[in-house]
């Protein structure tokens, strides 16, 4: 491997390793652990939506639905069939190809807007589903949802507690890092960036637009869906506040504010806001108004994110 390759990849495991160590860096209280794997759950909750966004160039108002089924699995497997939690793993992803293939076979044939606002129908109609379900917990939802156990064999792997998890949370975040940077290298990936880039070009090249949006939906949605797996593993319950507003303004905000295509930018974005949340909260309904707050100014003052705001910090005023 040449040296070109070889620092870059260094440096990344450095990077790594110190991040894995970073909650006993800041304090190792229980308010860090439960922020920072909170972070790393909703980074990769964020990563479905940013292949998405950023590479498709369609704003999906439906990944929240994801999301939920991933944790739906989770406890119905759980705590109803006593499955374990690999098996609910497994459910998760299934649930929510399934979930992203009727959906996508429905709304990816629609463009901008129009996606949009059919994506965010289509998440309605999980939610009512999930309230007015008796298997799904109604209203009322799912609880005692136990304590994450990846056992195997003579191996112990559990988590009850928040400096429990984060090894598992942090391990999620890797993987979900490592597959979107190989996503974007992969021929679907370059695919999906001619079809959003130039339509026509991709047509010429003998791309179909229809079948590669199909196919990045279907990649996307496992992402979000494994992330409510372990969310619902972390808070021991599930229940139809998961397709509430506050977690697509999350995500939006999320893969926005830093920059979209940027590889750490969900995970930038994600950790930016948790942090406001766990030590600068103004209340639940004060987090909510800066969570909106930040996301319009993003919009109205700096679409491309922050990271467009460097080069003209560097220009200087005009």
């Amino acid at each position: 491997m040449s040296a070109g390759r070889f620092l870059p990849l260094a440096g990344a495991l450095a990077l790594a390793v110190l991040g894995f160590f970073l909650p006993r860096l800041l304090g190792g209280s229980t308010l860090v652990y439960d922020t920072l794997v909170v972070i790393a759950i909703f980074s990769a909750m964020s990563y479905g939506l940013d292949i998405v966004l950023s590479d498709l160039g369609e704003i999906s108002l439906a990944h929240t639905a994801f999301f939920a089924t991933g944790a739906y699995a989770a406890a119905i497997l759980t705590v109803s069939y006593g499955q374990s939690a690999w098996v609910a793993m497994a459910a998760a992803i299934l649930a929510s190809l399934a979930l992203a293939l009727a959906l996508g076979l429905i709304t990816l044939r629609t463009r901008e807007f129009a996606f949009s606002l059919v994506t965010y129908a289509a998440a309605i109609v999980c939610m009512n589903v999930a309230s007015n379900w008796d298997f799904l917990g109604g209203s009322d939802g799912i609880v005692g949802v136990p304590p994450l156990d990846l056992s195997i064999g003579p191996i112990t792997l559990t988590a009850g507690q928040s400096f429990e998890f984060w090894p598992y949370a942090y391990a999620l975040l890797l993987l979900t890092i490592y597959f979107v940077y190989r996503f974007r290298r992969s021929s679907l990936g370059q695919a999906a960036l001619m079809v959003h880039m130039n339509p026509r070009l991709a047509t010429m090249c003998g791309l179909d637009g229809n079948r590669v949006r199909l196919q990045v939906f279907l990649v996307s949605a496992p992402i979000s869906a494994l992330a409510g797996w372990l969310y619902a593993f972390q808070r021991s319950y599930v229940g139809t506040d998961l397709f509430d507003t506050y977690f697509l303004v999350l995500m939006l905000t999320s893969v926005i504010i830093a920059g979209r295509g940027l590889l750490l930018g969900p995970l930038m974005g994600t950790a930016l806001l948790m942090s406001q949340k766990s030590f600068a909260s103004l209340g639940a309904y004060g987090d909510k108004l800066v969570l909106g707050a930040i996301l319009v100014a993003a919009l109205c003052y700096s679409p491309r994110g922050l990271a467009a705001l460097w080069p003209r910090m560097r220009r200087g005023p005009l």
